[in-house]
């Protein structure tokens, strides 16, 4: 009797027991982050910066980089048409749904890249930059290296993962190389005219579906006081990632995040550390462009809120205090 008494007392305990919540690991917030002082380019944060991860969409950095070097080199103008063709529609992904045929501007591609963070975009200005995407990937490499981005390799000008789907296959970077493609963009150019634009029109006034509501993917514009850019990222091996900055009284941030397990954390946890070293005032340096672009025009109207729609030419003969309800991201 005492020994059934005691083996039903075990028996509940073990019941109870599998019926308590099992304690799981937190998950990390990140695989890597930095914050950079953009006035001096100081790191003054890091946690594992050096880790090599995908970039996904935050490659269309790089992409916005070397076709701003086209224009200051005068190969491309912001008005220069460029020609869908075949093999920039369809990319997959985020896109603007180019069909081979139609004509933009460079301008228009550019706002679509770093608004929509269309891929087919990426793909149409890589080919007409340098005549062919490998040609244009070459480059972005070797800019990289002039950047000093020692841990980055481009393979293509949008960051959609390889259809091997091999490591070896896919761009890699780390977070302290996206900061210092980051500094790059804000010294010498004026990316902020394109991320900081929360919504523009991408062939405005035709019937829908042709007619697309670009809106950025970036929430931190309008939930963090001075948020302007610069570019969202996600696919299933790069998590979600960000390289994001803001400017206050003079100073300015650059902070990155990659590999975050979702759009929340992440945003929540860039939002944090812009707070947290903004807090520290005149500790950061002031930040001064290093010379102004020639060639971008800022959009008419408020900074950060919608751009005017430019229409597509006619075709050549022959991403306040930050809350806590992020929408999800599409890149």
């Amino acid at each position: 009797m005492h020994r059934s008494l005691a083996t039903l007392r075990v028996w509940l305990a073990l019941v109870v027991l599998a019926a308590l919540p099992v304690a799981h690991a937190a998950q990390p917030e990140y695989r890597g982050a930095v914050v950079m002082d953009a006035g001096n380019g100081q790191i003054i944060f890091e946690d594992h910066a050096d880790r090599a991860n995908p970039p996904a969409s935050v490659t269309k950095l790089m992409t916005f980089l070397v076709v701003h070097d086209c224009l200051r080199a005068g190969t491309l103008t912001l008005n220069t048409p460029i020609t869908i063709a075949r093999e920039d529609a369809g990319m997959g992904g985020t896109q603007v749904w180019l069909e081979a045929g139609e004509a933009f501007t460079v301008e228009d591609l550019l706002y679509a890249l770093l608004i929509q963070s269309a891929n087919d975009a990426a793909h149409a200005l890589a080919r007409a930059a340098h005549g062919s995407v490998p040609a244009f990937v070459s480059e972005m490499n070797r800019r990289a290296q002039s950047l000093g981005m020692t841990q980055t390799t481009f393979r293509t000008p949008h960051g959609l993962p390889p259809r091997s789907r091999k490591a070896s296959d896919t761009d890699m970077t780390t977070a302290r190389d996206l900061a210092l493609l980051s500094r790059e963009l804000l010294l010498h150019t004026d990316i902020l005219t394109y991320s900081s634009v929360r919504e523009r029109t991408f062939r405005p006034g035709q019937p829908p579906p042709r007619e697309v509501i670009m809106r950025n993917h970036n929430h931190l514009l309008a939930k963090v006081r001075g948020a302007d850019g610069l570019k969202t990222g996600y696919t299933a091996a790069a998590g979600f990632c960000l390289a994001a900055t803001a400017e206050r009284e003079g100073r300015r941030l650059i902070v990155v995040v990659v590999g975050s397990p979702d759009a929340k954390s992440r945003d929540i946890k860039v939002a944090e550390l812009l707070e947290r070293f903004f807090a520290q005032g005149t500790n950061l340096a002031v930040f001064q462009r290093a010379d102004e672009s020639p060639f971008i025009q800022p959009p008419t109207g408020a900074a950060g809120g919608a751009a005017p729609a430019a229409k597509p030419p006619t075709p050549p003969a022959a991403e306040s205090l930050p809350t806590v309800r992020f929408p999800r991201p599409r890149s």
